[in-house]
């Protein structure tokens, strides 16, 4: 062993330090040294630095030290077999983060320690800056941001490392998700109704987990998001002559329907009724074309149209869009007057008997009958003033029996009332269209007289 002073000589004083690191080569000495001071220094330290065992990792290949020019020391291990003299070994799981297969540890950690984070990273809690050195930075970028992705919290849903789900993740996507989100792992539980999505998919089916460009990190908007797989609906709203405002508001599909899981049918977020009087129940006369208040319509009234007694709006009314007047399945006449001719009131028939309004003459068809006589038949058949549903009856509901009108229908200026009174076998009217008339399905009415 050769001991060069500064000059080039031979010195008791230097052979005599040599001799030292070689007996001792510690942390204390590498790291109180001129050379390496600053290893003491780390906020965060590697274990072995720590506890000043250098030649854990390292080991001296010259007998000099320092060589100019060249390294007296070299690691025991190349690559990650260094590090799994320690830890545990990676890469015996379904999916391996790159550098981890590779055996690339130092793209990620430093050997020594870290003033900035634990775990020998050269950040802090907020991981971004590291990851983004190989992963994309734009999936970070758009504007709406997942919490922790945006704290940089990667490791939160990610195993640094090595796992059995794709992506790194630490569990299965659903699971992970509602790790934190409580709320939604609740209502799966318990709710009747859960979006086949939902159920039988990836949340990501419907989210970006990063970023996104709508809210509630959805990979786009909520209306061309469900008609990716609500085609049809989507075709028949776009095509309807008679479109839902609610699918043209901010809130759009989910203004109605519950995006994982609901308590009701079609997964509304209410009962059907409710869902459709949270807009149709309330005076709003901002809009050029105020929505009628069918809540104040409908308060305190005895009798509710059938379906609306059953609280199915959608019996009628298609809620997506229609070619109809009032978005209704079928036709229904608008005017007042609108004789009866095959098809014309098809709508209301295919609940009421369908013969209705077919024969002059019945005694099954209709109770609304003088005798034999058809007075359903007279009123709306008539080719040159035939009056539509409307005349008479209520949409909704009314005080009286089969949806009579008390206000009665629109006439111009005026509204014409009914007056209708039932008895047992028949019953009266008197409104604006002709003088107080009888009728009696036993003991016909001789109108002549």
């Amino acid at each position: 062993m050769k001991c060069l002073s500064a000059a080039g000589k031979i010195t008791v004083l230097s052979c005599f330090m040599i001799l030292v690191f070689i007996v001792d080569s510690s942390a204390e000495t590498c790291s109180t040294s001129d050379c390496h001071a600053e290893l003491a220094q780390l906020a965060y330290s590697h274990s072995p630095v720590a506890e000043g065992d250098c030649s854990s990792c390292h080991e001296q290949v010259q007998e000099q030290h320092p060589i100019v020019g060249g390294k007296s020391f070299q690691r025991v291990e190349n690559g990650a077999r260094l590090c799994y003299q320690c830890h545990d070994k990676f890469g015996r799981k379904l999916t391996v983060h790159s550098p981890v297969a590779e055996g690339d540890c130092l793209d990620c950690h430093d050997p020594h320690g870290s003033n900035v984070g634990p775990a020998l990273l050269p950040v802090d809690h907020n991981l971004t800056e590291l990851c983004i050195n190989c992963h994309d930075a734009d999936l970070f970028t758009a504007a709406y941001g997942h919490g922790p992705a945006v704290a940089g919290a990667c490791t939160q849903c990610h195993n640094p490392h090595e796992s059995n789900q794709s992506g790194l993740l630490k569990k299965t996507p659903q699971k992970l998700c509602t790790s934190c989100h409580e709320e939604i792992a609740d209502g799966m539980e318990n709710a009747p109704i859960i979006h086949a999505a939902v159920e039988d998919s990836s949340c990501t089916t419907c989210h970006n987990p990063h970023s996104a460009p709508a809210a509630k990190l959805l990979s786009q908007d909520v209306e061309s998001l469900c008609m990716d797989c609500h085609r049809d609906v989507g075709v028949k709203a776009q095509k309807a002559k008679v479109k839902h405002a609610a699918l043209y508001r901010p809130e759009k599909c989910s203004g109605c329907h519950s995006a994982h899981f609901s308590q009701y049918p079609a997964l509304l977020s209410l009962p059907e009724k409710d869902v459709c009087l949270s807009c149709h129940g309330q005076d709003d006369y901002s809009k050029s074309e105020p929505l009628n208040n069918i809540a104040k319509e409908i308060q305190g009234k005895r009798e509710l149209h059938r379906p609306l007694a059953d609280g199915e709006c959608s019996a009628c009314h298609n809620p997506h869009g229609s070619d109809n007047t009032r978005m209704l399945f079928g036709a229904y006449p608008k005017s007042f007057y609108h004789p009866y001719t095959k098809g014309s009131y098809d709508f209301c028939l295919q609940c009421h008997d369908k013969n209705l309004l077919r024969f002059a003459e019945t005694t099954i068809y209709t109770e609304f009958r003088n005798g034999k006589q058809n007075l359903h038949y007279l009123h709306v058949a008539n080719k040159y003033k035939g009056r539509s549903c409307r005349a008479c009856h209520e949409p909704h509901a009314a005080n009286s029996e089969k949806l009579m009108s008390e206000e009665g229908a629109e006439f111009g200026d005026w509204r014409i009332p009914t007056r209708f009174v039932k008895t047992a076998s028949g019953g009266s009217c008197s409104p604006g269209c002709h003088q107080v008339l009888e009728y009696d399905r036993e003991n016909p009415v001789d109108y002549q007289k």
